[in-house]
């Protein structure tokens, strides 16, 4: 309807209902029998009082309120209105039109704002009870059935959107909650049919098509259980986005989506306040290292909304720089970006950028994360994550960096593998440096990042497009994972966190067993694995572990401001062997080959070997029954 019809048919209604609400005043005042001399003053008074309630109407914007989803608020605002204009018209006619005498009864003003506010807000009500009472009953019964699992807000929310939207096309069956106060009740005229128990059989009585999991704020260990509730049925499985996804604007009910790897996390995301924490990056000269891989990108990315003075893109490999600057130079026009094709092994050209740019923040991603081919190239792994990373670190102190944030991994913990020794080494290499610079230099730890580059999930889903076999190199190996926005949400927390030498661990939550992530994404994919996709188990490669840690030995945790982020304690480092490392490096003499890896690594932690990890099964037992024990003492950490 045109907003001017609409505006001139309310103002129409609304003068209908000010006149019959002050001559039924009037009417109920006199028992029915109105003096002459009050219905003329009615004659009298009525033009006037309509001009006025509705002059108050228009000014107050109640036409520019769409009834149909009106609620208690608008309906209090209709008594303040009403009161207003009441209090306008008894001045009018007490002080102007009858010199100071009511030419009509108290009682009948007292009325009349009350019949005034019961028609006026009424019409409004009666509007919205139509219209929803018009949605309740208008489902198609031959739409394609669907469940909703969730009758909170949130499933009330795609109910109301499903049946304002696409009701011809879907017919919402009913809702299933687990809590019993809502068992056997309707809402918005939909009935709850019964627990997440009853599914299997509510699928096959109704003959429900799709089942919409509308909990947002449900943990990942639930969303996994029912979604292998849903897997025993033939209905297709879709989810709503997050709430805070829902709260930021990045998605609306209208898209609920495919339930997706990381919907089957054992915690829900960590999310942090960026907008106050990220202040120490405005205006700032801010450096990315490995800013083409899958952490580095998403630091420019997040970087790049905080308005640095200049975000420096450095990266050995020029077409991922190239990438991540196409990137955003489109989606940051005004943002000063500086593509550096540069390797961190190159220390003269590591100087010469920090000399010339003088970064203030440096967030150190660049490095060699594949464990596998890292067993096969050892020293190239040693070149890379320990002098790459001495190299980056000693400029921003010799240049005054302010803070200086170093990506590490949980692989560091009790290492089996080359890469998680290296990137140990680097810790302790940082640690040594913060007591010797002015700069803050601190490490973050992760998990392993879901679908980045090289990790898992690329891999089965490579995989499964090939129509199998997916491969699992042992049925109980466990990781603990993120998602790549909170991975990086974690790095900037840190570096406003960072006061020094800390080394700081997420706690993310309960281990995911990578055999139950394989089915799910087999699942996910619209296949049942064992059927229409193998899994083949492989046997362990050199240097995995089956299970992942947090913590050394010697180190323990202290909590911060974040319930998420903890703090571990520094352990004591052997100044000697780092000073003499260091000289090595400035030096050039780094190892070569495996053996001359090995030795060097040994210096740092003497019971490591290179081909530790699936030598033997007995090895690969021993490094289980580690890994466990180190895992539930970190778990009893974080949590007590």
């Amino acid at each position: 309807m045109n907003r001017f019809i609409r505006i001139s048919a309310l103002m129409v209604i609304d003068a209908i209902l000010v006149n019959v609400a002050l001559y039924g005043a009037l009417l109920i005042r006199f028992d029915g029998a109105v003096p002459v001399e009050f219905m003329n003053s009615f004659y009298q008074l009525a033009p006037v009082f309509t001009v006025v309630f509705l002059a108050c109407f228009y000014f107050f914007g109640l036409y520019n309120r769409l009834w149909r989803y009106a609620s208690i608020g608008e309906l209090v605002n209709i008594v303040g209105i009403v009161t207003a204009a009441s209090i306008i018209n008894i001045a009018l006619a007490y002080f102007v039109m009858a010199g100071g005498t009511f030419p009509l009864s108290r009682g009948t003003f007292i009325l009349s704002w009350i019949l005034s506010v019961v028609l006026i807000g009424g019409s409004r009500l009666i509007w919205r009870v139509l219209i929803d009472y018009k949605f309740e009953h208008r489902q198609s019964p031959g739409g394609k059935p669907v469940l909703i699992i969730g009758a909170g807000d949130a499933g009330v929310l795609v109910a109301k959107e499903l049946q304002h939207h696409f009701n011809t096309q879907i017919n919402v069956a009913g809702f299933v909650d687990d809590d019993p106060a809502k068992q056997k009740l309707k809402i918005l005229g939909i009935p709850v049919l019964g627990d997440r128990h009853a599914l299997v059989g509510l699928v096959d009585k109704y003959g429900i098509q799709e089942i919409i999991l509308a909990i947002p704020s449900a943990s990942g260990k639930t969303i996994r259980e029912i979604i292998a509730i849903c897997r025993q049925t033939k209905a297709e499985a879709k989810i709503l986005p997050g709430m805070f996804e829902l709260i930021d604007g990045q998605a609306t009910v209208s898209q609920i989506r495919e339930v997706q790897v990381a919907d089957l996390l054992g915690r829900p995301p960590v999310k942090v306040n960026l907008p106050e924490i990220a202040g120490y990056l405005n205006g700032q000269v801010v450096l990315v290292t490995g800013a083409g891989g899958s952490i580095g990108a998403e630091l420019c990315r997040q970087v790049s909304i905080f308005l640095p003075k200049q975000l420096l893109l450095l990266d050995n490999c020029e077409n991922n720089v190239y990438d991540i600057e196409l990137e955003l130079r489109r989606d940051n026009p005004d943002l000063n970006i500086c593509p550096l094709v540069k390797d961190v092994r190159d220390r003269k050209a590591i100087e010469q950028i920090f000399e010339l740019y003088r970064p203030a923040v440096v967030f150190h991603a660049a490095a060699h994360k594949h464990v596998p081919l890292m067993e096969s190239n050892p020293e190239e792994a040693v070149k890379n994550n320990v002098a790459g990373t001495y190299n980056v670190a000693a400029a921003a102190g010799q240049f005054g960096a302010k803070k200086f944030v170093f990506i590490s991994t949980d692989k560091a913990v009790n290492p089996t593998s080359v890469m998680g020794a290296t990137k140990r080494v680097a810790e302790m290499l940082i640690q040594y440096l913060n007591q010797n610079n002015a700069t803050n230099y601190v490490a973050v730890r992760f998990g392993n990042v879901l679908a980045s580059r090289g990790s898992v999930i690329p891999l089965f889903k490579k995989q499964i497009a090939a129509g199998g076999p997916v491969t699992l190199t042992h049925p109980d190996m466990v990781r603990y994972f993120m998602i790549i926005p909170e991975a990086v949400q974690l790095v900037i927390q840190a570096g406003v966190m960072a006061r020094g030498g800390e080394i700081f661990v997420l706690d993310m939550g309960e281990p995911v067993k990578i055999m139950d992530l394989a089915k799910s994404l087999i699942r996910l994919s619209g296949l049942e694995p064992g059927q229409d996709i193998e899994i083949i188990i492989t046997g362990l490669r050199p240097g995995e572990k089956l299970y992942e840690e947090l913590l050394t030995a010697e180190e323990g945790v202290n909590n911060t401001d974040h319930k998420c982020i903890f703090v571990a304690r520094p352990s004591n480092l052997n100044t000697a062997l780092i000073e003499k490392t260091i000289s090595d490096i400035e030096a050039g003499y780094l190892p070569q080959d495996k053996e001359g890896t090995a030795l060097f690594l040994q210096k740092f932690m003497p019971q490591f070997c290179i081909w530790q990890a699936g030598k033997s099964e007995k090895q690969g037992t021993r490094i289980k029954d580690q890994g466990t024990r180190t895992s539930l003492e970190a778990r009893s950490y974080l949590k007590g």
